[in-house]
């Protein structure tokens, strides 16, 4: 049975970090590029950061570049989204998303969330 579980999440201030971590299993993790996506209240789901199946690989949207970091970890089908400098309009449920190229497959986390507030 696919599984991805979030986790890390919470209420933080503004400047602070949090680590995100998302727990993957019933899947062969090592062929998945794995993906951060959020969503914050009344908006649509952006996606964040994304990094290829061996790690090597590594893309971030603008708007968090030089603030997060992702990560994974093969050995423990986990991957991470580092995050610092948190800002208030960090606040949102964030989500883990694993994709398989080329064979159409995706699945989703149940999303953990994240809120930037003093």
């Amino acid at each position: 049975q696919v599984s991805l579980v979030e986790s890390g999440g919470g209420l933080v201030q503004p400047g602070g970090s949090l680590r995100l971590s998302c727990a993957a299993s019933g899947f062969t993790f090592d062929n998945y590029a794995m993906s951060w996506y959020r969503q914050a209240p009344g908006k649509e789901r952006e996606w964040v950061a994304g990094i290829s199946t061996v790690g090597i690989t590594t893309n971030y949207a603008d708007f968090v570049k030089g603030r997060f970091t992702i990560s994974r970890d093969n050995a423990k089908n986990t991957v991470y989204l580092q995050m610092n400098s948190l800002k208030p309009e960090d606040t949102a449920v964030y989500y883990c998303k694993a994709r398989r190229f080329g064979f159409g497959t995706e699945y989703w986390g149940q999303g953990t969330q994240v809120t930037v507030s003093s």
